[in-house]
């Protein structure tokens, strides 16, 4: 058996509040629409990955996602242009990722990185 897809679940009362944060300023196309379940997503081939940590590095908490982009400027730029609140960063880490967080409307706190 081989793993092909990871899927992260948000619960809300609203998926329509998703649209703006997940389509609108980070740019994910929407994939399936049930009404009861949205997915938004990239064609662009992913690795499939599922992380396990005690905090999210240089004291940070956990991070509930982490959405790898081309370019974190321009994704940061994006969410201080929405008055998205952030909550870490940037920050350039000694791992090699500049990165920043922000919650998304689901209160989800997600960690948008970049590797350098």
């Amino acid at each position: 058996m081989k793993v092909k897809r990871i899927v992260a679940n948000i619960a809300t009362g609203d998926v329509a509040k998703a649209k703006r944060f997940y389509r609108d300023i980070l740019g994910l196309d929407l994939l399936m629409d049930h009404g009861w379940l949205v997915t938004y997503g990239s064609a662009e081939k992913m690795t499939v990955q599922v992380g396990v940590a005690t905090e999210g590095g240089s004291g940070t908490p956990v991070p509930d996602l982490s959405i790898e982009v081309d370019d974190v400027d321009e994704a940061l730029a994006r969410m201080k242009k929405a008055k998205i609140k952030i909550e870490y960063g940037p920050a350039d880490e000694p791992w090699s990722v500049r990165r920043f967080y922000v919650r998304d409307p689901f209160g989800k706190l997600v960690n948008i990185l970049m590797h350098t």
